[in-house]
């Protein structure tokens, strides 16, 4: 993994790039229409470029700069190197084979992300997931047993994104899992057991706070299951809140939908039992598997 691609990546970059672009496209008064025109394209190319959710190529943004008529030829410069470097791609780009399209977005902002808070109900979040109960889940729900060589493939996948804990900038992890995690023994009782105890070890880091919510606790307010808020450091990145399903994903950035999802997962870290009591809950799980 690269530089570039620990702490920001080609995600990142288009989203800031598209981002720098409609602002100078709005101090110049011109429409999205107006702009598709200066690159042989339409309205709906330019809607998407500047949400960052296609490539650029260096030659259009040149051509809008110039229709913006950005004269600072030193900024210039920095958005054209910027476009250049956001064509580049990824370092999970190795696996494109073994992952969905939708999928991709996702681990470019998750590179670039200074906070991620996340829900689970069922599994032990991707970020903390052991080997061993990695190789276990991505083999659930297939028809018939992946061939050995993708599955360590997809294993190394998950591992790779787990650097973002360990960097130099590291991100700052806060998860909130239910009880039922703790009592789902994926990949066998041995493997289990490795994996609680390994959420011990992560949950005593100073970058991870683990939360659990016990059975006693009720029902909560996220009834439509998990999900992750991913928020950046760089002022042209907006909060992301990252859904997914079992062919597709949402990302939804939209100020109301942000807010919502806020609100609840503050409710989830007040339902679930303070970080303090994390590890007597693992513990107990352990305990359990004996």
């Amino acid at each position: 993994m690269t530089e570039q691609d620990a702490y920001g990546g080609p995600t990142a970059l288009r989203i800031m790039l598209g981002a720098h672009l409609r602002r100078l496209r709005e101090a110049a008064d011109i429409s999205r229409a107006d702009a598709g025109w200066a690159i042989r394209g339409s309205e709906s190319k330019i809607s998407r470029l500047e949400l960052g959710r296609v490539g650029f190529k260096v030659r259009d943004v040149d051509d809008l700069l110039t229709l913006y008529k950005l004269d600072d030829a030193e900024e210039r410069e920095r958005l054209l190197e910027l476009a250049q470097q956001a064509n580049n791609p990824g370092w999970w780009q190795r696996w494109d084979d073994l992952t969905p399209t939708w999928f991709h977005s996702y681990l470019g902002l998750e590179m670039a992300a200074e906070l991620i808070r996340t829900f689970e109900l069922q599994f032990v979040p991707g970020l903390l997931q052991t080997p061993d109960y990695a190789r276990a889940v991505v083999q659930l729900g297939r028809d018939r047993p992946l061939p050995a060589e993708e599955v360590e493939r997809l294993v190394a996948l998950r591992t790779g994104r787990q650097q973002v804990l360990t960097r130099k900038r590291s991100v700052r992890l806060w998860a909130v899992i239910d009880e039922a995690v703790l009592q789902r023994p994926i990949g066998g009782r041995e493997v289990f057991r490795a994996q609680l105890e390994y959420l011990i070890e992560v949950s005593q880091w100073h970058n991870v706070t683990l939360q659990i919510i016990p059975f006693d606790r009720g029902g909560y307010t996220a009834t439509g299951g998990a999900f992750s808020i991913l928020r950046f450091g760089e002022m042209d990145l907006p909060d992301v809140v990252y859904i997914e399903h079992l062919t597709s994903a949402v990302y939804l950035d939209k100020r109301e939908d942000l807010d919502e999802y806020a609100v609840t997962m503050d409710s989830l870290a007040i339902t679930a039992l303070r970080p303090r009591h994390t590890e007597e809950l693992l513990r107990t799980a352990i305990k359990a598997l004996t």
